[in-house]
């Protein structure tokens, strides 16, 4: 079932088109990766170390942080279940730890927009084996489909979203003993918090959530303040093709990526392939230059960012001494003519703020 190009142009068709802005420059994009074609809805991480992918539609996939898959299960959902695709997951660290899989129903040109059980459910697996464990069900009457999930820092609370409005369940009730026929109800809702571009992945920064998505207008990311719903724009692409999930972890070259995936109506897409597209924060994005080895003729100098709390090799950047240029390899390193007496070496890669040093 190929709902992810059906649904999108249901949603280009239908949603009204947000407000235009302009991007705020408050992260800067660094790096844009291909992955499969499976790494689809959604990506979490863990704080060991992996990456945790889910699609097409219904199929789990971990990765090291260089994107080596280690498991797969191409159908995470049992048979006997009604739903059929999962949306942007969450790893919880607590309660062992484990994976929380929002879940819904949906089958093209069936009623009611094709959500057929008109129920959605938060579905648990187990990240080491990568299989499916149990599932809870959320109440309809607060929530028709669940989309995304994402775990508070404080390990308590699932957020999901319900129209306009963001809603929270209590991680503790999402356990073996609500796997039968309960539902559950949400803990806090914070109505019309939800951004213009909807949601279609999020993840937490701080207290504040982050939260991706496009409608019909530009591609957003919004971060929300959970204690008043007050949100803020942080990000704005213009991209051709489809938003899908958030996550921040250290790899692949950034702090914040984003899944922007190739399903584009009416132009070509922005990227041919699945890709990721890694941001790090306007105060982390200028280059830093460093001298590593000086001969007679000779100097080495490497170039990197610092985010996160630790320097990483920057390729890529074109690097100027004098009248000698070079290209940083994939460890940010280039090697230079060395000029007479004092001159500055200059590290640039757009658009990242351009790195100087002087070197005697």
């Amino acid at each position: 079932m190929r709902r992810a190009p059906l649904l999108s142009l249901v949603l280009i068709l239908a949603a009204p088109a947000p407000a235009q802005a302009a991007d705020p420059g408050r992260w800067v994009r660094v790096a844009a990766t291909p992955t499969k074609a499976e790494y689809y809805q959604g990506m979490t991480s863990d704080r060991a170390g992996h990456l945790f992918f889910d699609g097409f539609t219904v199929g789990g996939y971990r990765t090291d942080l260089q994107l080596g898959e280690q498991a797969r299960t191409d159908n995470l959902i049992p048979p006997d279940e009604p739903f059929n695709h999962i949306g942007d997951w969450t790893f919880d660290p607590g309660q062992g730890a484990r994976l929380i899989l929002p879940l819904e129903c949906f089958r093209p040109g069936a009623p009611n927009g094709g959500n057929t059980c008109g129920q959605g459910a938060f579905g648990v697996a187990d990240p080491a084996t990568m299989t499916w464990q149990y599932r809870v069900l959320l109440d309809q009457a607060d929530i028709a489909k669940a989309m995304w999930a994402e775990i508070s820092p404080d390990g308590s609370q699932i957020w999901t979203s319900s129209s306009a409005d963001l809603l929270a369940y209590a991680s503790a009730d999402v356990n073996p003993a609500n796997a039968g026929t309960a539902t559950i109800h949400p803990v806090r809702r914070l109505a019309g918090a939800v951004p213009p571009s909807g949601i279609t992945g999020a993840v937490f920064d701080g207290p504040r959530l982050l939260v991706a998505g496009q409608n019909a207008g530009p591609f957003q990311i919004w971060s929300i303040d959970l204690a008043t719903g007050a949100r803020r724009l942080e990000v704005q692409q213009v991209f051709a093709g489809e938003s899908e999930g958030l996550d921040r972890v250290d790899a692949l070259g950034g702090e914040l990526h984003w899944q922007v995936q190739p399903l584009s109506i009416g132009r070509p897409p922005t990227f041919a392939t699945n890709t990721i597209v890694s941001f790090v924060r306007r105060a982390d994005a200028r280059i830093r230059l460093r001298v590593t080895r000086r001969t007679r003729t000779r100097v080495t100098v490497q170039a990197s960012l610092r985010f996160l709390g630790r320097d990483h090799p920057l390729a890529g950047a074109r690097v100027t001494l004098g009248r000698s240029r070079a290209t940083t390899d994939k460890r940010g390193r280039a090697v230079l003519r060395r000029a007479r007496g004092r001159a500055v070496a200059v590290a640039r890669k757009p658009p990242l703020t351009a790195g100087r040093l002087s070197i005697r």
